[in-house]
């Protein structure tokens, strides 16, 4: 709002000390960190000490795990301070004119929305079992069916594969080697050192595979001639399982205090400098990557993100004051999920992502395993001594601030080895 409005003065020949500020993407994405912070260290402390007087604490269930029964009453549903300073920079700072800033801010909203109503449920039951005197237990079925939650992510993915695929303002810019007809409306040029350079619109479902010469890849070449032309959706049912994956492991790995809210913020980092490298042509041209113009208004709503985790670690790092629940967890996994998407770098999330996937595995490789075992033995085995794989590390006695921390400095190195992806090759 704040950009729109400063745009409009400047064309009305209104001018004022710092307005060239809202020119400039990067300008505004710096104070979109500085907005977020803000709001997330003071509105945060508010909503938590409301959380406190309407008893919104979490339930602890006995695992064994060292330093559990202490995070019992602390309060959950901290998300709202993420998802807050998330969207009022973006609102005030972006070009909301923008597909990808509009379809950013409806997957923010949406997955938030479903996460609030799990969140609440458990609350409620939780709330039913002090009033009636029956135990409750973490874990009984109390919150959303897990098949409403995948619903929920299946709308989304089927939202950004849509709009990635028809809207006409989501498409690429693929380099034209070729004769130029003089009148060819089709063809792009622009001037790079003095020389044309041609390209070509594409609003096909394209991505990025790493580590290759050839980087571009069509997901048309995964289905027969005769039906290219359904490949939305092929690209739908791809999205669609990306986005339910990486939420349910940014779900899975909130189990200790700051873990899930710093390797976001990290993984934020690097999906950041994908799309500014990707939005603009220059920087595009000069890295050998895909041009997608308007994506670098994306870096605005990154940078909100970025902010809202680091400035949630402020009461969310241990001992944590607040959880973020299911309200912060699934839509952090969602926005990550939808921004890979949306720069065309969905391959690479098995790396800068790696926290996740590993979470991930370790509850389908134990769960797996121990059903296999009891069937064939009669007794259930277990390959870790407790899942996911950050519980099993408290099993063996480490710190949880360790363990985070450590988690973190994985989550650095898998985001510097996707960066170094755009040069090598």
């Amino acid at each position: 709002m704040l950009y729109h409005l400063t745009d409009w003065l400047i064309e009305m020949g209104v001018k004022f000390p710092g307005s060239a500020l809202f020119q400039f993407i990067t300008s505004r994405v710096l104070l979109a960190i500085i907005f977020s912070l803000l709001i997330s260290a003071v509105f945060g402390k508010k909503l938590i000490n409301y959380l406190l007087y309407k008893q919104v604490g979490e339930t602890v269930r006995d695992l064994g795990l060292a330093g559990e029964q202490q995070k019992k009453g602390t309060p959950t549903m901290g998300g709202f301070i993420i998802i807050l300073a998330i969207l009022v920079p973006t609102l005030l700072l972006a070009d909301l004119s923008k597909a990808y800033i509009r379809l950013m801010i409806f997957a923010t909203v949406w997955l938030g929305l479903i996460g609030f109503i799990d969140d609440y449920l458990k609350l409620r039951a939780k709330r039913i079992a002090q009033q009636t005197g029956v135990p409750y237990r973490k874990g009984d079925k109390d919150g959303l069916a897990g098949w409403f939650k995948i619903l929920g992510q299946v709308v989304l993915g089927l939202v950004v594969a849509l709009v990635l695929v028809f809207n006409p303002n989501t498409r690429v810019w693929r380099e034209y080697i070729g004769e130029v007809k003089p009148g060819d409306t089709t063809i792009i040029t622009v001037q790079f050192d003095g020389k044309d350079k041609h390209f070509v619109e594409a609003n096909e479902p394209i991505t990025t595979i790493p580590f290759v010469k050839t980087h571009e890849f069509n997901y048309s070449k995964l289905l027969p001639l005769a039906i290219r032309g359904s490949t939305w959706v092929l690209y739908s049912i791809i999205v669609i399982l990306i986005i339910t994956a990486v939420s349910n492991g940014a779900n899975i790995t909130d189990g200790l205090d700051g873990l899930c809210t710093g390797t976001s913020a990290l993984v934020g980092v690097c999906l950041g400098i994908f799309a500014y490298a990707s939005g603009n042509l220059r920087f595009a041209e000069y890295l050998n990557i895909m041009y997608i113009p308007n994506l670098g208004e994306l870096s605005i709503f990154i940078g909100a993100m970025i902010g809202a985790c680091v400035g949630f670690l402020w009461y969310n790092t241990f001992p944590a004051q607040v959880f973020m629940g299911d309200t912060g967890s699934l839509t952090l996994g969602g926005i990550i999920a939808a921004l890979a998407i949306i720069v065309r770098k969905e391959l690479l999330i098995p790396i800068f992502c790696g926290v996740f996937l590993v979470e991930n595995l370790s509850v389908i490789i134990q769960v797996t395993y121990f059903k296999y075992t009891k069937k064939k033995f009669g007794e259930g085995r277990r390959i870790f001594l407790m899942s996911p794989l950050h519980h099993h590390y408290q099993k063996l006695g480490y710190h949880e601030a360790k363990i985070v921390t450590r988690f973190w400095i994985v989550t650095i190195m898998c985001v510097v080895l996707a960066i170094v992806t755009l040069k090598i090759r």
